[in-house]
């Protein structure tokens, strides 16, 4: 078995695997025992893919963007996002899983997120004893990684939530009104949360669906193993539960604002509608003022002048009854 492996990694070449490898372990991690089942395979190296479908029969075309199960190996793609800076990037992972071998085609050889992998697995060598095992460490650092990412989107919110509030109460700080860029620019940053908050549940099903898979296709003899994936499974169950209350809360406050801003464009309506009522009465009255036989009367601009004021007061008194001064 180990004569094999050696010469299975002399014709793939151990040199790329292995700065990788060496690039995210510790000095007293045994590389050699995780290369033993593990390949991650960048995307963009189309000749180890090549060498690896001659030999292995790894063919990653095959799967696409669904679960495929060919003779050799089953196919899990997962849409994953994880954060890098203060940006959250979305990068597709297919984990190739085989009875001896995992392949995992990946953004990049080092593909940072898998280094929480590699640090469970140096603290639990044992999961590099079977391809089952890898794949449970790098479900389990996917999982981690969407967990950081809505963590990183409730502080966010949180951060906002002052700004969110102000808009519901219509002034700024320094007693303004709140403008239509400042409603934008808030609307904005919440949409990208949703957004988001949104791909990190479809991540969470994708990746509940690979450690069912993964169960399915464990030896009889990695019991411990079953026991590792069913808890796994619960957590990406959380961490799904986490994404819909942060979810549910990015609706509520979107539905606050949408309705501040319902609320300041009925205020503007009834505004021009009271300036309307009071003013263009009068206005009228003025204008017909000089073309009325009544203008030539002793006392036809003492009426047009109390017509005029009625026609200011009556409107008035109306829309103050009504509340629309408020």
């Amino acid at each position: 078995m180990a004569g094999r492996l050696l010469v299975r990694f002399d014709f793939l070449g151990t040199q790329p695997m292995t700065t990788f490898l060496d690039a995210v372990t510790a000095d007293h991690f045994d590389t050699e025992v995780l290369q033993q089942h593990w390949i991650p395979l960048a995307r963009q190296d189309i000749d180890t893919a090549a060498v690896l479908r001659e030999r292995l029969g790894v063919d990653f075309a095959l799967a696409g963007d669904q679960v495929w199960e060919t003779d050799e190996f089953l196919y899990f793609p997962v849409v994953a996002d994880h954060q890098r800076g203060e940006a959250v990037e979305r990068e597709t992972i297919v984990f190739a899983l085989g009875s001896e071998f995992l392949v995992t085609l990946q953004p990049a050889e080092h593909f940072v997120p898998f280094d929480k992998a590699v640090a469970k697995m140096r603290r639990t060598p044992a999961l590099t004893g079977s391809a089952q095992g890898v794949m449970y460490a790098l479900l389990w650092a996917l999982n981690e990684t969407s967990e950081q990412v809505i963590h990183a989107t409730g502080v966010a919110l949180a951060a906002v939530r002052e700004e969110i509030e102000t808009i519901i109460d219509g002034c700024d700080k320094r007693g303004g009104e709140i403008g239509a860029a400042e409603l934008c620019g808030t609307m904005s940053r919440m949409n990208a949360a949703e957004q988001i908050v949104s791909r990190i549940q479809v991540t969470q099903l994708q990746l509940a669906r690979a450690a069912r898979h993964l169960t399915a296709h464990t030896p009889p003899e990695g019991r411990e193993l079953d026991g590792l994936i069913s808890t796994l499974i619960e957590d990406i169950d959380g961490v799904r539960q986490h994404a819909a209350v942060q979810h549910d809360k990015v609706r509520y406050l979107q539905q606050s604002v949408l309705t501040r801003s319902q609320m300041q464009q009925n205020q503007s309506v009834k505004a021009l509608i009271t300036i309307t009522a009071v003013f263009l009465p009068p206005t009228l009255i003025a204008a017909l003022y000089a073309w009325m036989p009544e203008t030539h009367w002793r006392y036809g601009f003492p009426a047009a002048s109390l017509m005029i004021v009625l026609a200011v007061v009556l409107p008035l008194y109306y829309v103050k009854k009504k509340g629309w001064l408020h």
